[in-house]
């Protein structure tokens, strides 16, 4: 469905989950932590709050950290879960790695952090790369996945028109050659030529190279995502067989630049809802406590 349409008009029919005036603002809630072992991997990852299971996919950035305050905010409805996708931060590889199905990999275990840690099926909502691999993981595992939110996922083959998707696959390649060549700065100015000026500027808050772990996650995606994400072709039957589950969504702030145009033309080849939610690329962390009461609503819960 086009923005306006019934989809859109569901999700800001609830008003923003703000405070009340003169409220005082809650407590933050608890974080528990853990580590779950699975092949190949020691996964890092963080639960909050009490309800039905609802996992957050982290995308590039690879860390629970860029979750945390979206987590509060989602925490008085449900128990919330994300982690460090493995190779990133506190997830630790184990042994040798398969790349070439790297993807696969990083769909099984948000499916072993749902049947592990959540217990029972849960909710999914995936950003960017994390979209992706939240849309991996509805075919790998349909049955561990009660509904399916894909936030903007950078899926190249699925624009409109062929000629585009080369297009934009292109600059993720021309992204990867520059970083090659002249580093880690050029490379992400480049690729946020496509972006929202509002995620170009949290982009830049996010990537400072002298910082290690910012700087290892960064490469870790460069090497490993940047490429192989953007390229990969979805079974599209089994995504056809979930459409119920599944919904489609992009930022408001993102009108008119690929990503937006991208995650609405591919919930039409799913046959599925389009949404919306505030902000742009990155609004689950610039704008916390909107994108989170969207989410809310988009999963029914909505005050």
């Amino acid at each position: 469905m086009r923005p306006g349409g019934a989809a859109t008009r569901y999700l800001h029919g609830y008003a923003p989950h703000r405070l009340r005036r003169g409220a005082r603002r809650a407590k933050a809630k608890a974080v528990r932590n853990g580590v779950l072992e699975v092949s190949g991997a020691r996964l890092y990852y963080e639960t909050v709050g009490s309800g039905s299971p609802l996992l957050l996919i982290p995308g590039g950035n690879g860390t629970a950290h860029i979750m945390a305050p979206i987590m509060q905010v989602l925490a008085e409805r449900f128990t919330v879960i994300t982690f460090d996708r493995r190779g990133f931060a506190r997830s630790q590889l184990v042994g040798a790695q398969d790349y070439a199905r790297r993807l696969q990999t990083d769909a099984d275990d948000a499916l072993q952090l749902i049947q592990r840690v959540a217990g029972a099926p849960a909710a999914v909502f995936g950003p960017s790369s994390g979209a992706v691999v939240a849309l991996q993981a509805m075919i790998q595992g349909p049955n561990s996945i009660s509904k399916l939110i894909a936030f903007e996922p950078p899926s190249t083959k699925y624009m409109p028109t062929f000629a585009e998707g080369q297009q934009f696959l292109q600059l993720m390649y021309d992204t990867y050659a520059v970083y090659k060549k002249s580093g880690i700065v050029p490379a992400l100015d480049l690729f946020n030529s496509c972006m929202p000026p509002e995620t170009v500027e949290h982009f830049k808050r996010m990537r400072d190279p002298s910082n290690p772990q910012a700087r290892a996650a960064i490469e870790y995606w460069m090497e490993h995502e940047l490429r192989e994400y953007t390229s990969h072709e979805f079974d599209m039957a089994t995504l056809k067989a979930n459409s119920a589950r599944i919904m489609m969504a992009a930022g408001t702030s993102s009108r008119g630049f690929p990503l937006h145009v991208l995650a609405e033309n591919l919930a039409k080849k799913i046959g599925t809802s389009f949404v919306e939610a505030p902000g742009a690329h990155s609004g689950y962390a610039v704008r916390a406590t909107e994108f989170g009461s969207a989410i809310m609503n988009i999963l029914g819960v909505g005050k």
